[in-house]
C-alpha cells in the first residue's frame, strides 16, 4: 500500500448513510476534473449543476447523476473540487467509487482529510476546523450555536486581532533597539508598551471568564442526583431519560458507582450523574462508591438532593457553594410535605418531572449564558490563552527591552498555536481524526 500524498486526488462518500434518496460522492485535488471527463464524457461549466450518464472505463452505464466542477483555489478545500449526485444506492455507490479508483492518481480521503486539506491550503484556521468538527458532533441547539459561531471565522477574527495588537507592541519594543541613542526613546517606549501589554491582557483576561461557559455548552451542565440509599436515585434518572439506564433495586446500595447519561434540556446539554447513596457503610466497594458521590457532588453545577419523606435521611448533602434543590420523592406517597422542599417528584407516576425539567434548564441555562456569544471553546483554547496571559503578566517594561521582546515573543507563539500559524503540527493529526471520512 503506498503511502498517502497530499498530491494525491481523494474522494469520498460526503452525504449520509445508505441507502438514501441522494448519495454525494466529493472529489478533491489535480485529477478532479479528469474524473469528470472519464466518467461523463465532458466537464460540465464550472460551479453549474449538469445532468450525464456516468460511465466505467468499460463503457457499462453507472448512474444518471448531477455533476459539479468548482476550479481551485477558491473551492472548499482550495483545490479543483468535483462533485457527483447520484441515486443513493449502495450499488450505485460502490461502482461509481470503484471506477473512480480505477484512475490513476486517485484514492480514498482519510477522515478529516477534505478539511485538512482546506486547512493546509489556507481556507480556514484551525478554530474554524474545530468549530467545524463541534458544528458536525453537536447534539443540542446551544452546541450548534456555540460551534456555528467558532465555524464561521468569529475566533479567528478576534484572535488573529490580539496578534495584530501584539506585533504592534513588539514593533514599538525593538524600536528601542534601533533608535537606543537617542535620549528619549527608552523612556517613550517603556510607557507605551507596559499601558499596551496590560491593555491586551486584561482583554484576553476577559475572554477567559467565559471558560466554564463555555465548558457546559460543549461538555453539558453537570447535574448530580445524590440522596441517601433507596431515596429514588435511579428511578429519578430512568424516568428524566425515559428509558432504563440505571437498575433499580429495592436493596439498598445497589448503585455503587457513577451511572451518567446526556440529555437534551430545552436546547441545552445536560450531564445527569446518578450516584451512590450516602450513608457510613463496612462495604469496602459500596464505600468507594460513596467517596466517588462526594466527588461528583463536589464537582456537579447543580446536585439534585432526593428525600424519601417516609424514611429518616442517614446523611445530608454537602455541596459547598453549589445550588441545591431539595426534591421530595415517591410524591405519590406523600402528597402533603414540609415547606423546606423545593419540588415534589414521582417517578412512577410522572408528577413533577416537567416542572423539574424546567427548573434544571433554567439552571442551566443561566450558567451557560448566551450560547452564541464566542467563548473559549476547547482546552486548547483555554490552555494557549493562559499561557499567553501568563507570558504578558512576566512582561516588566523595567527590564531590559531585549528582555521584554522575548517574553512577547513567547505570548504571540501561544496566540499564533491557537489558529494554526505556529507550532501545532503534532496536533494536526488528532484534531483531524475527529471529522467522518467525507469530510
Amino acid at each position: 500500500m503506498t503511502a498517502a500524498s497530499p498530491d494525491d486526488t481523494i474522494l469520498a462518500l460526503s452525504s449520509g448513510a445508505l441507502p438514501a434518496g441522494i448519495a454525494v460522492v466529493r472529489v478533491s485535488g489535480p485529477r478532479a476534473g479528469a474524473a469528470l471527463e472519464a466518467l461523463a464524457g465532458a466537464m460540465p461549466e464550472p460551479r453549474r449543476a449538469s445532468l450525464r450518464r456516468l460511465r466505467g472505463s468499460d463503457g457499462v452505464e453507472i448512474d444518471r447523476a448531477l455533476v459539479l466542477f468548482f476550479p481551485g483555489p477558491d473551492t472548499a478545500t482550495g483545490e479543483d473540487l468535483a462533485e457527483f449526485h447520484l441515486h443513493g444506492g449502495r450499488a450505485v455507490v460502490a461502482a461509481l467509487t470503484a471506477a473512480l479508483l480505477a484512475l490513476p492518481g486517485f484514492r480514498l480521503a482519510e477522515a478529516g482529510e477534505f478539511t485538512r486539506r482546506a486547512f493546509g491550503n489556507g481556507r480556514i484556521d484551525l478554530t474554524e476546523a474545530e468549530g467545524l468538527a463541534d458544528l458536525l458532533a453537536a447534539e443540542t441547539e446551544a452546541q450548534r450555536r456555540q460551534a456555528l459561531a467558532q465555524a464561521g471565522g468569529e475566533a479567528r477574527a478576534l484572535y488573529e486581532g490580539w496578534m495584530m495588537k501584539l506585533s504592534r507592541i513588539r514593533a514599538l519594543l525593538e524600536a528601542s533597539f534601533d533608535f537606543s541613542d537617542e535620549g528619549d526613546v527608552d523612556e517613550d517606549v517603556s510607557a507605551g508598551t507596559a499601558e499596551a501589554v496590560a491593555a491586551l491582557r486584561a482583554e484576553i483576561a476577559a475572554h477567559l471568564t467565559g471558560a466554564h461557559r463555555a465548558e457546559i455548552l460543549r461538555e453539558g451542565f453537570r447535574v448530580a442526583i445524590a440522596g441517601a440509599p433507596n431515596a429514588g436515585k435511579s428511578s429519578l434518572l430512568n424516568a428524566l431519560a425515559a428509558r432504563e439506564v440505571a437498575i433499580v433495586s429495592s436493596i439498598p446500595g445497589t448503585t455503587r458507582d457513577v451511572i451518567e447519561t446526556r440529555l437534551d434540556m430545552e436546547g441545552l446539554p445536560v450531564l445527569l450523574s446518578d450516584t451512590a447513596g450516602l450513608r457510613e457503610t463496612a462495604d469496602e466497594i459500596e464505600r468507594i462508591g460513596v467517596s466517588r458521590a462526594r466527588e461528583r457532588i463536589e464537582a456537579a453545577d447543580l446536585v439534585l438532593h432526593l428525600i424519601d419523606p417516609g424514611a429518616p435521611e442517614e446523611t445530608p448533602v454537602e455541596a459547598g457553594d453549589t445550588p441545591v434543590l431539595r426534591i421530595a420523592t415517591k410524591g405519590d406517597l406523600h402528597p402533603a410535605l414540609p415547606a423546606y422542599f423545593d419540588l415534589s417528584v414521582s417517578a412512577r407516576s410522572g408528577a413533577g418531572l416537567d416542572e423539574l425539567t424546567r427548573r434544571i434548564a433554567t439552571f442551566a441555562r443561566e450558567a451557560a449564558g448566551d450560547p452564541a456569544a464566542l467563548l473559549p471553546a476547547r482546552t486548547r483554547h483555554r490552555d494557549l490563552l493562559r499561557q499567553c496571559t501568563e507570558s504578558l503578566e512576566a512582561f516588566d517594561a523595567r527590564l531590559p527591552p531585549e528582555v521584554g521582546a522575548e517574553t512577547l515573543r513567547q505570548a504571540s507563539e501561544r496566540l499564533g498555536a491557537l489558529t494554526g500559524r505556529v507550532g501545532v503540527e503534532d496536533l494536526l493529526g488528532l484534531i483531524f481524526s475527529e471529522f467522518c471520512i467525507g469530510k
